[in-house]
């Protein structure tokens, strides 16, 4: 088995996936989703969901929806036990990549103040904070709203 991203291949996720993707959801952030909204968001025509996969296991997703010329990111998630592989970051770039190809200028998301990792990936892609949403969080911690304007 490589340690290298590059032993891996991306895929564009449909309503075939649901059961990984409820099984990536729920190792990586407790279930983030239900199976309901998982099933809709992988069925919603404006949706853009692409996976990172080995020989069938899920590793890897980001996920976000096209509105207008924006994509607004609802979430990268990578298996405990692939982290800090780079598979997070070669999903956000194969999901910016597809949503450029499919008209979108700009993208945006939030990200806990205190997810450093998520916050670093953020920033490699290129996403600026423009904005903070206090006590967004469950937990209570705070958002920083950013956006990525592509050209």
């Amino acid at each position: 088995m490589s340690s290298e991203p590059s032993a891996e291949t991306s895929t564009r996720l449909g309503p075939e996936d649901l059961d990984p993707c409820l099984q990536l959801d729920r190792v990586s952030f407790g279930g983030w989703w239900t199976r309901q909204q998982w099933l809709e968001e992988l069925s919603h025509p404006h949706a853009i969901g692409i996976g990172i996969d080995r020989g069938g296991d899920l590793l890897a997703m980001a996920w976000g929806r096209m509105i207008i010329e924006e994509l607004h990111v609802s979430l990268v998630a990578v298996a405990p036990s692939q982290r800090r592989r780079g598979l997070g970051r070669l999903a956000l770039e194969q999901l910016l990549r597809v949503s450029r190809e499919e008209g979108v200028r700009a993208a945006t998301l939030e990200v806990g103040s205190r997810n450093g990792a998520a916050r670093a990936l953020y920033a490699a892609a290129g996403f600026q904070t423009v904005g903070v949403r206090s006590g967004y969080y469950r937990n209570g911690d705070d958002a920083f709203i950013q956006w990525l304007y592509m050209n």
